[in-house]
């Protein structure tokens, strides 16, 4: 298998530590709800509540240190919640706006590679600019040097949101390589599960902005991109394990909101 035992044990205390501090924190929201109070019970409206309430955080406060836990064992290093850069060029930021507008009017379609070596050419040309750009969520820096940005997200992105993800992945390409013209970059999207599963993810609704080879890992793509074949299915069993373990908490908790 691919996680170690030290990694389990790891991942473990970070998902039940997480929940944990969830449950004794967390308060329902006040909101009434008369009707669907009376027609499905306190303490399911309280469970509702409870899990939309843990799917807002659920990136920061989970996936990002189970990623980094995942990602040390493999790679040189590994951080989360970091600046890409602070500058970008001048005719960086017109390049940027050249291959959005191209990819907007379908004159052109994705391809990564292409667009970081146009980034390349211009990266420290024309009036160097401050910026104050979206944070990586998860940055990893493979043992030849190569750095991988990456941008958590939610399970089912707006597909109007794209254009502005694109623009964030090429900001932070430019951002490095006004740091060092001569590193081995990469920007993507990394979504940690796939909500049609068992039906494939839909990746047409991003394929005229983001260029799937290089910008989009899904599900097991991207947990076994992290720690080796096999990672996502040891990683759900770890979840599940922890799930069964804090079930007595988690009854307990919402226990006090059923109706009598």
């Amino acid at each position: 298998m691919s996680l170690t035992s030290q990694q389990i044990l790891k991942i473990e205390n970070i998902v039940k530590s997480s929940l944990l501090n969830k449950l004794q924190n967390y308060k329902p929201e006040s909101i009434s709800m008369p009707f669907h109070t009376r027609l499905l019970g306190k303490d399911r409206m309280a469970l509702f509540s409870f899990i939309h309430s843990l799917n807002t955080n659920f990136g920061t406060s989970i996936f990002e240190p189970v990623a980094k836990a995942i990602a040390e064992v493999n790679f040189r290093s590994v951080s989360i919640q970091q600046i890409a850069g602070e500058k970008i060029s001048s005719e960086a930021q017109i390049s940027i706006q050249s291959i959005i507008d191209r990819l907007s009017s379908a004159k052109t379609d994705p391809n990564k590679l292409t667009e970081i070596a146009e980034l390349k050419n211009v990266c420290r040309l024309g009036e160097m600019k401050n910026v104050k750009l979206t944070k990586v969520d998860l940055k990893l820096v493979a043992h030849d040097g190569t750095i991988f940005l990456i941008d958590l997200k939610t399970a089912k992105p707006n597909i109007g949101e794209f254009k502005g993800y694109k623009r964030t992945l090429l900001e932070w390409v430019a951002a490095v390589l006004a740091d060092n013209p001569n590193v081995l970059i990469h920007s993507l999207i990394a979504i940690p599960y796939n909500p049609y599963e068992p039906q494939p993810y839909n990746r047409w609704t991003m394929r005229g902005m983001l260029d799937l080879n290089y910008e989009l890992k899904v599900a097991d793509e991207f947990w076994d991109f992290l720690g080796g074949a096999g990672t996502y299915v040891q990683l759900l069993e770890v979840f599940e394990k922890v799930g069964i373990e804090l079930h007595p908490e988690i009854d307990t908790y919402f226990a006090k909101y059923k109706q009598f």
